[in-house]
């Protein structure tokens, strides 16, 4: 299976590669190309590492190692001023993107992407981990319920899915919107059933630095795992998958403070949370952060932990930075656990 999704993904960069050059070779008829201009005018390379050492004693066990968490590379080819295409892989995982965009409005108001992409659930599942403040990323309640991976009846799906979006910009950009129809099976696989996933995002900018996120999801699962905390799923079990969140994010020179609340449905078992995460600049780049964050993953069951976490980052150079993090985690369902974590980002 994951053979034959590298291939499909290969033949995907290769016919963009070819519309590029034939779109190119066509002006070519008319007039002499200046070919190092027109790479460099057309295709954005960027790419980010990130690595370091976490030591925790979860479980009563102590395990103390470093890791190489994500090697991202990706490419985004403008074929025209309203045609694009974009490619990304994880060279420490699997392929994590690759779609066309076409914008149909002669401004941001209507644009349509198809093909595999982080999908619209939650404020912080589109954001990039280069920006985010947590080490661990994103709080528990996005990992759990935008797929990230630790929903074993989900699988590691990393935020993305296959598919297809409608997204624009309204009213001199106060409002986004983003309504897309997806496999929801997640990435590199088809769909386990017939049923399509609806996510449906709503921002809303009513001043500078101040965004109001609504999102959405609408949907019904393929097991391909079991979880303890919702025996009533097996493997191979269609199940109904339904999510929603409502968020805020403030951004200002004197700070940055996010936050939601995040809930849904997996099967006949209800889940929720919440997380409060912020940094403060405390001198030339150099941040303080904190967050909180609780998750209950089985509602009847009371299956929640709460994170308590506590940090310094250090931006070196504009997105390379360090980072230093204590987690404290409080949890219901086991012993609670320390939690010690540092990293280093290079970014271009």
């Amino acid at each position: 299976m994951r053979k034959q999704s590298i291939k499909t993904s290969s033949l995907a960069v290769a016919m963009a590669v070819f519309s590029s050059v034939a779109a190119m070779g066509q002006q070519s008829a008319s007039k002499s190309i200046d070919w190092t201009k027109e790479f460099t005018d057309r295709v954005e390379l960027h790419g980010y590492a990130q690595g370091g050492y976490s030591y925790d004693d979860a479980g009563g066990k102590t395990t103390s190692t470093y890791n190489l968490k994500r090697t991202l590379f990706w490419a985004k080819a403008r074929i025209t001023d309203r045609f694009s295409f974009m490619f990304m892989h994880d060279f420490s995982s699997v392929v994590q993107e690759y779609y066309l965009d076409y914008r149909f409005s002669k401004d941001k108001a209507f644009s349509m992407r198809l093909g595999q992409f982080k999908h619209s659930y939650s404020l912080e599942n589109p954001l990039s981990p280069t920006m985010l403040e947590l080490i661990d990323v994103y709080s528990q309640a996005v990992l759990f319920l935008a797929g990230e991976g630790p929903d074993p009846l989900n699988g590691v799906n990393y935020g993305r899915d296959l598919g297809m979006m409608v997204y624009g910009d309204l009213f001199d950009n106060h409002i986004h919107y983003e309504l897309a129809l997806m496999n929801g099976q997640g990435i590199n696989r088809k769909d386990g059933n017939s049923d399509k996933d609806v996510i449906a995002r709503l921002e809303y900018k009513p001043i500078d630095g101040l965004r109001l996120v609504a999102t959405a999801q609408k949907g019904r699962g393929h097991a391909v795992g079991t979880a303890a905390w919702n025996p009533g799923v097996q493997v191979g079990d269609d199940y109904r998958r339904d999510r929603y969140s409502i968020g805020a994010e403030w951004k200002s020179d004197a700070c940055n403070v996010r936050a939601e609340w995040l809930g849904g449905k997996d099967g006949d078992v209800g889940s929720m949370g919440g997380y409060v995460t912020a940094s403060v600049p405390v001198a030339k780049d150099l941040d303080i952060v904190a967050s909180a964050d609780y998750y209950d993953r089985n509602t009847d069951m009371d299956y929640y932990q709460t994170n308590l976490t506590g940090g310094i980052q250090y931006w070196f150079y504009k997105k390379c930075r360090l980072q230093l993090q204590y987690t404290r985690c409080m949890s219901h369902f086991t012993d609670d656990y320390n939690w010690l974590q540092a990293q280093v980002q290079v970014a271009f």
